[in-house]
C-alpha cells in the first residue's frame, strides 16, 4: 500500500501538487474498490438464511423433510390416546432443528456441526393425574441426530433413539417413538399414524405471518386428524392405545419481534369432523398482534383462513405454576361469530408445564384439553411467555 503515499511535489498550473492529487484520487478509487471487494467476499462468506416469503408452493411428500436453508424448523405431534380399559393419556413429541450458520459448505471433520437437534417429550396421565416430561439435545453429526432433507424418500427426524418417519405415497403414514424418565418414573410410546385428511396449509399465499415486515413469517402446514394406535409404557405398565393426533411442521428464519412477549396456540378436533387452529401473539402492554390468525378445517378438508377480527379468545381463569411462578390462563372461551361457533376449552390437568433442562432456554405450558359448547371435542393448547417474555426468540 505504500505506493498510494507518493507525495512528490510536481506542481500543476494551479499550484497544487499534481502527483499528490492524482495519487489521492487513485487512493480513494483503490480503497473504494477494496471495500467493495470485501463486501462481496463477506456476502459470499456469510450467506443469509432464507426468509419465509409469500408465494411459497408446498409440495408433498417433498416438504415433510428438512429445509436447511431456513434457520429454524420443527415437527410437532400432540394427541389423545385411550387404552382398552378406558385409561386416558395425552402426549407431545416435538423435534426442533436450529441452524448455527447459513452455510451448507461441507467440512472435513465428522464432528463439524451446522445444525442442532433438540426434542421435547411429554406424557399426560389424565386419569392418574400426573404429568411427565423430558428432553434431549444433540448435534446433527456422527448420526447422533439429524433430519433428512426435503425430497428424501420416507424422511426421518431423530435424536438418539427418539425418532419419527414419514411413509406412504404422500407421507400420509408416520411412525414415532420416544422413551424417557421423569422423577424416577420411566415412560415411553411407540405409535403409528394414518392421516384422515390431506395436509392443511395455514396462512395466505404460502406463509403464516407472525409480525409486520418481509420474512417475519413461517411456512406452516398440518395434518389435523391422524388415526393413531400403538403402545404407551408408564412405569411397569404397558398400555395398548388408540386415539387421534395432530401434526404440525413449520419452518422459517425470523418470526418474532422483540415486542412480542409470547403466544397462545390452540389445535382442536371437534366431534362433527372439523378442526380448528388459532394462535394469538401477545405484545408488550397486553395488546394482541394484529397478524394473529387461524384456520378452520371443514369435514371435507377444505379450509377457511381466519383473521384476528374473525375470532375471540377470552381467558376465564388462571393457574399459578408452583415451579416457575408463572401465571397462565387455565380455561378459555373461543368465539367465531360468523361460523356460529362458541367453545369452552378446559385443561384436563392443571399442571402440564414443560421445564426443559437441555432442549430450550424457556419454560412453557403445553397440555391436553377438552372442548364443550356448540361442539364437543378435544385438543391441545400451548402457551409461552408467561414465566418469562419470549420476545425475539424465534
Amino acid at each position: 500500500m505504500n505506493w498510494f503515499l507518493n507525495t512528490k511535489n510536481t506542481k500543476n498550473t494551479k499550484g497544487a501538487p499534481r502527483t499528490q492529487k492524482t495519487n489521492l484520487k487513485w487512493s480513494f478509487f483503490c480503497v473504494s474498490l477494496c471495500a467493495l471487494c470485501v463486501l462481496c467476499v463477506d456476502a459470499v462468506a456469510k450467506p443469509a438464511f432464507r426468509p419465509a416469503l409469500p408465494g411459497y408452493k408446498f409440495q408433498f411428500p417433498r416438504d415433510h423433510g428438512s429445509h436447511p436453508e431456513y434457520q429454524t424448523e420443527w415437527w410437532y405431534y400432540t394427541g389423545h390416546l385411550r387404552a382398552a380399559d378406558g385409561h386416558r393419556f395425552g402426549y407431545q413429541l416435538t423435534f426442533f432443528r436450529t441452524a448455527l450458520t447459513p452455510s451448507t459448505a461441507s467440512r472435513t471433520s465428522k464432528w463439524a456441526v451446522r445444525d442442532v437437534i433438540f426434542s421435547h417429550f411429554a406424557l399426560s396421565d389424565i386419569d392418574g393425574k400426573r404429568f411427565y416430561n423430558t428432553d434431549r439435545i444433540s448435534r446433527a453429526a456422527l448420526q447422533l441426530a439429524g433430519a433428512d432433507r426435503a425430497g428424501t424418500k420416507s424422511p426421518r427426524v431423530w435424536i438418539d433413539n427418539w425418532a419419527m418417519r414419514f411413509g406412504g405415497r404422500s407421507g400420509e403414514t408416520q411412525t414415532l417413538s420416544a422413551a424417557g424418565e421423569d422423577s424416577g418414573t420411566p415412560f415411553s410410546l411407540s405409535l403409528t399414524q394414518r392421516a384422515l385428511k390431506p395436509p392443511v396449509v395455514h396462512g395466505t399465499r404460502g406463509v403464516s405471518q407472525k409480525s409486520p415486515g418481509a420474512g417475519h413469517a413461517s411456512h406452516y402446514y398440518s395434518f389435523t386428524r391422524l388415526a393413531t394406535r400403538g403402545t404407551v409404557r408408564l412405569g411397569s405398565e404397558v398400555f395398548a392405545v388408540t386415539g387421534q393426533s395432530w401434526f404440525d411442521h413449520e419452518f422459517g428464519s425470523n418470526q418474532m419481534t422483540p415486542n412480542q412477549t409470547g403466544w397462545d396456540w390452540f389445535s382442536l378436533q371437534l366431534a362433527d369432523g372439523r378442526e380448528l387452529m388459532l394462535y394469538q401473539l401477545r405484545l408488550n402492554g397486553g395488546k394482541i398482534e394484529p397478524l394473529s390468525s387461524g384456520t378452520l378445517v371443514e369435514k371435507d378438508g377444505t379450509t377457511r383462513h381466519l383473521k384476528l377480527s374473525d375470532f375471540v379468545i377470552e381467558p376465564l381463569s388462571t393457574w399459578r405454576s408452583p415451579h416457575t411462578k408463572g401465571v397462565y390462563p387455565a380455561k378459555w372461551r373461543l368465539k367465531i361469530p360468523r361460523r356460529n361457533i362458541e367453545l369452552e376449552v378446559s385443561p384436563l390437568l392443571a399442571d402440564q408445564e414443560l421445564l426443559p433442562k437441555r432442549g430450550a432456554p424457556f419454560n412453557y405450558w403445553e397440555g391436553a384439553v377438552e372442548v364443550s359448547g356448540t361442539q364437543r371435542g378435544e385438543g391441545y393448547v400451548e402457551m409461552t411467555g408467561y414465566s418469562a417474555p419470549m420476545g425475539g426468540a424465534f
